[in-house]
């Protein structure tokens, strides 16, 4: 078995992950996602940029040949070359597994070793800003391999950040953590335990096993598809015996509240939460000033004694024409290349979507005033928007370009964030509070079911590679589908609140 940096920082991601790598079925693996690929090509550039200024020798041998790989290396490392880029060094645990080390540099340094007055330290090049726990674990991985070959620990190791630079790695305090995660990651594959399904988004969303433990979750029901059920919690939960939404759904809060991690409103949603999902409800939020540490399972006991007052609560405008507003954006060129603004006029009965691209990233500041103009063609309306990120690219972009204080200051009182409307007032049978499964709970389709801002950003690269519109077209078109989705939630959410308001009037 063979265990090197890649795999160690699978592990510390997902447990799962690693496991799968080695003895999952190949044939349940998804493809590649695209804008993983864009990642690594972004990664690989990033390298030869830094390798372009360097003077390095690599070791020459057969793809995946790694014992050749290894002899190569060392023959290097005994000529004492000063830098040696992709070397491959192998070592064998006392478990009989063997550890390959592949750093992108080794850079020699004074010392003594088995190979004369020098040794060897590994240099990793990192396209991320900041230097991640899971980068300096997989450092100190490639200086003990280093070190067991050369018979010598090198006094430092380094990764090399895009934007922060070099990043000196404290060893002595990683290589004991490192030595943890590989124990533990080695006695998982050698016993074969399989580890337990659990859905992270944020972890979850490159991984190409996503869609066969997304399948595993849904037929057990997992409780990591319901939001809030972190994996703190879910330990938590499991020591009561809750691995199940019903079990969960008959919960108290109050049964909940006392556990680590919880607390009075974290229970409360959670248990909220599980019925919701349970019965295939949306539930509208009981005030919490009213809360008594039970949950009815219908509207009642809300505490609201007229149609509006719920509404009004919420702040959620409605005008005769209101915009929709999202954003595409290039975060590795800190770029906005399309402001999407859909018109909706309510007195007309007309609806007109207008796309603001730049066709070159220098085009930027030329939407940014396009998309000024359009927003004050329209003084009174309200903006709708899903999530933050509108806002604070209006306000960077202010900045970045000087725009006056007179035509920023007002515009940002008339931004209304529709996920804040939403998470304030309902909960609803969904994975997630994002944009598209909530839209999609409530009956929109995009036109491209697997478009995504993630795939946006692949085609917005393409197009600036190929020149062919295609692509654009592409982002033009789920970015609309973003703009419509955005109105069918708040139409939606405006509807349902005043229906609630009307009931419990009526039991008032």
């Amino acid at each position: 078995m063979l265990i090197d940096a890649e795999q160690l920082t699978h592990y510390q991601r997902c447990h799962r992950r690693a496991y799968l790598d080695v003895y999952g079925n190949p044939t349940e693996r998804d493809a590649t996602n695209e804008y993983l690929l864009k990642l690594i090509q972004d990664s690989q550039e990033n390298q030869r940029g830094f390798l372009s200024r360097q003077k390095f020798v690599q070791p020459e041998y057969q793809a995946y040949d790694w014992q050749a790989a290894h002899a190569a290396t060392v023959a290097l490392m005994r000529q004492g070359v000063e830098k040696i880029f992709q070397g491959v060094l192998l070592s064998e645990t006392a478990e009989g597994v063997t550890l390959k080390s592949n750093p992108d540099l080794l850079v020699k340094q004074p010392g003594r070793s088995l190979f004369g007055d020098w040794v060897y330290a590994p240099i990793e090049i990192k396209l991320g800003k900041r230097p991640k726990l899971e980068y300096q674990v997989a450092v100190a991985f490639h200086a003990r391999v280093v070190a067991e070959v050369q018979g010598a620990w090198a006094e430092e190791a380094w990764i090399l950040l895009r934007e922060r630079g070099t990043f000196a790695v404290d060893l002595w305090e990683l290589l004991p953590k490192m030595q943890e995660i590989l124990d533990d990651c080695t006695q998982m594959l050698l016993q074969q335990q399989e580890p337990e399904v659990f859905i992270a988004r944020s972890r979850c969303s490159l991984c190409h096993w996503l869609s066969h433990c997304h399948q595993i979750a849904k037929q057990e029901h997992h409780l990591s598809l319901l939001p809030g059920v972190t994996p703190t919690r879910y330990v938590q939960l499991q020591a009561l015996h809750l691995t199940t939404v019903r079990s969960l759904a008959d919960m108290t809060p109050a049964e909940l509240e006392p556990l680590p991690g919880f607390g009075r409103e974290a229970a409360y949603k959670l248990v909220r939460q599980a019925r919701s999902t349970l019965h295939n409800q949306a539930f509208l939020i009981e005030e919490s000033l009213n809360f008594t540490g039970t949950l009815p399972h219908g509207r009642a006991g809300l505490g609201f004694h007229y149609p509006n007052e719920l509404h009004a609560l919420l702040d959620i405008p409605s005008a005769a024409v209101e915009l929709y507003f999202d954003i595409e954006a290039e975060p590795t060129l800190n770029l906005a290349y399309l402001h999407g603004i859909l018109v909706v006029d309510r007195v007309a009965n007309s609806q007109a979507f207008y796309p603001l691209i730049a066709e070159r990233p220098e085009d930027e500041i030329l939407v940014w005033q396009q998309f000024l103009d359009l927003v004050w063609r329209y003084p009174q309306a309200p903006i709708f928007h899903f999530c933050p990120y509108e806002v604070q690219t209006v306000e960077r972009l202010a900045k970045l370009y000087g725009t006056p204080s007179h035509l920023i200051d007002p515009l940002l009182t008339r931004f209304v964030d529709l996920h804040d409307r939403v998470t304030r007032a309902v909960t609803l049978p969904v994975e997630s509070y994002a944009l598209k499964p909530i839209a999609r709970w409530l009956g929109f389709n995009w036109r491209d079911p697997a478009a995504n801002g993630a795939q946006s950003i692949c085609w917005y690269s393409q197009w600036l590679t190929t020149g062919d519109r295609t692509y654009l077209d592409s982002i033009l078109v789920y970015n609309e589908d973003d703009c419509r989705a955005t109105h069918h939630v708040k139409d939606w959410l405006v509807g349902f609140l005043m229906e609630s308001s009307l009931q419990t009037a009526e039991l008032a």
